[in-house]
């Protein structure tokens, strides 16, 4: 069983694109490769049941056990030694990264306050698209009186586009609700 997001990418997205850019050969259609959602948690250093939260957090969120990241060095300033948790991150791929995204465009970010559209400018210049999120409870996963604390988010796009307007146009196509 395929995905909603994954038909609409086969059916009228990936024609579409080979249309307006003029693709020789299929394999040069941008497609999403993964989608990657990381969780930085500087106080988790002082707190260890903030991590387990927002692993319980993140895993609900994905439908995919996170990996805890550990500081790659010491920083004094900081109070910070190298492999203390200093976060959370997961990685989607294949069905479970059309779901992810299905569930984003369509639902999560309708439900962010004053929303207008996702920011054309955070493209990095290779195809890749990633946008902050202020809080988890804008997910519906997330029961809002188990929130001990708001955290925030990084969602990365990762395509296999080569610039950043066929990336624009395959993550419009797929239903990323971009401001006008």
């Amino acid at each position: 069983m395929a995905s909603r997001m994954k038909e609409a990418y086969l059916k009228e997205a990936f024609p579409a694109l080979r249309e307006k850019f003029h693709y020789s050969n299929a394999m040069q259609v941008p497609k999403l490769e993964k989608i990657t959602i990381n969780m930085g948690l500087g106080e988790a250093k002082d707190n260890a049941k903030l991590m387990e939260t927002a692993v319980e957090e993140l895993s609900l969120i994905s439908g995919q056990r996170p990996v805890v990241t550990k500081s790659r060095k010491s920083i004094a300033n900081f109070k910070v030694r190298q492999g203390m948790p200093v976060g959370c991150k997961v990685t989607l791929r294949g069905e479970n990264m059309y779901l992810f995204a299905d569930k984003f465009f369509n639902i999560v970010l309708p439900r962010v306050r004053d929303f207008r559209g996702v920011s054309k400018n955070s493209f990095d210049g290779r195809g890749n698209y990633s946008l902050g999120v202020k809080e988890q409870s804008i997910f519906p996963e997330i029961v809002y009186d188990r929130v001990d604390k708001v955290k925030g988010m990084n969602i990365i796009f990762t395509t296999s586009a080569k610039t950043d307007e066929e990336a624009a146009a395959l993550l419009s196509l797929l239903g990323m609700p971009f401001e006008k």
